[in-house]
């Protein structure tokens, strides 16, 4: 049975429903498909689906998610492809398309988040669990500890020096954990200077584990050169992965809250 569905581009797509040969290319909804329950269902996924471990191990890489093999998809002749507008390369997906129904998130919020959780649902006919996951979410963002909003920005490079904008999900959970990101009006990842972040001074400086890995060592460099800001190690995943990682987000910014007062005082 062929079903039609919409995805964030507007692009219609028809898909075998149920479907039986689900391809992920974004890391991050490779774990949702996971906590929805799709073990059989997934038959490939990137270089770079590291959660969980055992389908990083087991299930067929197909590239990263800007190198994509389009022929090892194909030979799936899979009944879904799920891609996202960002982390994908966009010529590869164009490629795709013309064999495969490609499903497309576009995720810049922490809405949007919740709506791409139910979407998949829909998609691959998990709405239950993906109503339980949503709702999981909403109730533990609940319980976030409210702090007065504290000056920050988000670098994702490091040479260049790349912040998170305004329009990013990444944004949307600096403003959700208590940042105020001091990059807010521009727009996706700018590139700037060292000397504009020491003239903004923002209270800290997060130093995220992906996409650019940040290390102790860069934490020690950069807090020479940015004196008046604290530089702090965070989870890459806990502010980019949008999904089920989002359970887990509260625990992780509420402990994450404590030890910064701490250091702060």
């Amino acid at each position: 049975m062929h079903q039609k569905f919409i995805d964030d581009l507007g692009n219609e797509i028809h898909i075998n429903f149920l479907p039986k040969k689900i391809v992920s290319l974004v890391p991050s909804i490779t774990e949702l498909l996971f906590d929805l329950g799709l073990n059989k269902e997934v038959v490939g996924i990137t270089k770079f689906c590291e959660r969980p471990n055992h389908w990083f191990k087991n299930k067929t890489r197909v590239g990263g998610t800007k190198t994509i093999n389009i022929d090892k998809i194909n030979a799936f002749n899979p009944d879904l492809i799920i891609a996202n507008k960002e982390e994908n390369d966009q010529k590869a997906i164009e490629q795709l398309q013309q064999k495969n129904p490609v499903w497309i998130c576009d995720v810049k919020t922490w809405d949007d988040g919740l709506n791409m959780i139910l979407k998949i649902g829909e998609l691959t006919n998990t709405t239950p669990k993906a109503n339980e996951i949503v709702t999981n979410i909403k109730t533990n963002f609940e319980q976030l500890k409210t702090q007065a909003k504290t000056a920050a920005t988000y670098l994702v490079w490091k040479e260049p020096l790349m912040v998170a904008g305004g329009d990013t999900f990444i944004d949307s959970m600096m403003q959700k954990a208590g940042f105020e990101n001091i990059f807010e009006s521009q727009n996706r990842y700018p590139q700037i200077s060292l000397k504009q972040l020491q003239q903004k001074a923002p209270q800290f400086i997060l130093l995220p584990s992906e996409p650019f890995p940040f290390k102790q060592k860069h934490l020690i460099e950069l807090q020479k050169q940015l004196p008046n800001s604290k530089c702090v190690l965070v989870d890459g995943q806990m502010f980019s992965w949008y999904g089920s990682r989002m359970l887990h987000f509260t625990k992780y910014i509420n402990d994450l809250t404590t030890s910064l007062h701490k250091i702060d005082k």
